[in-house]
């Protein structure tokens, strides 16, 4: 716990347009990664603009980029890949860093925008909101004919940790 910098709380919102595996349809979930972690969403059945609505909260150690895969529940057989999104967290602890509290509500802090090196399908704003650092994401699938998925990035401090 010594190298603990804070949690991680990515809430997964919903999903966009995504391929369809099954007849018509899938049965979309959505697995998060980081270093060693690895957290699921339930599945949600036979829909393509699925609402998941979950928080998965990640440790984070060091600033490591988080991979989301989305796939599509089977069950007599492999679960089917419907995509997969990277991003990187740095400027959102980068943000949290400032320690930029006593701010008017939405204000934002910075913007990340699309680049060939994320996964971005449109502008991304960091804002500090009700006085928490707040990064909502629309990510474009990856190694998939289409579909995205809207996440919202918040951090929790740690009584304790090495803090940011």
């Amino acid at each position: 716990m010594e190298h603990l910098l804070g949690l991680l709380r990515v809430h997964i919102h919903r999903g966009i347009n995504l391929a369809v595996r099954d007849v018509r349809t899938s049965d979309p979930y959505v697995i998060i990664r980081m270093g060693k972690q690895k957290l699921k969403t339930r599945v949600v059945k036979k829909n393509i603009n699925p609402v998941w609505d979950e928080d998965l909260t990640l440790s984070v150690s060091e600033p490591l980029p988080v991979k989301l895969e989305v796939y599509d529940s089977d069950t007599f057989s492999l679960d089917d890949k419907m995509g997969d999104a990277e991003f990187d967290i740095q400027p959102f602890l980068e943000s949290i860093k400032m320690h930029l509290g006593n701010l008017p509500n939405d204000t934002i802090i910075t913007t990340v925008k699309p680049t060939r090196t994320n996964c971005l399908a449109e502008e991304s704003q960091i804002k500090l909101i009700d006085g928490k650092v707040i990064q909502k994401m629309v990510l474009r699938l990856q190694n998939v004919e289409r579909g995205e998925v809207e996440i919202q990035l918040s951090w929790i401090d740690i009584p304790g940790s090495r803090g940011l």
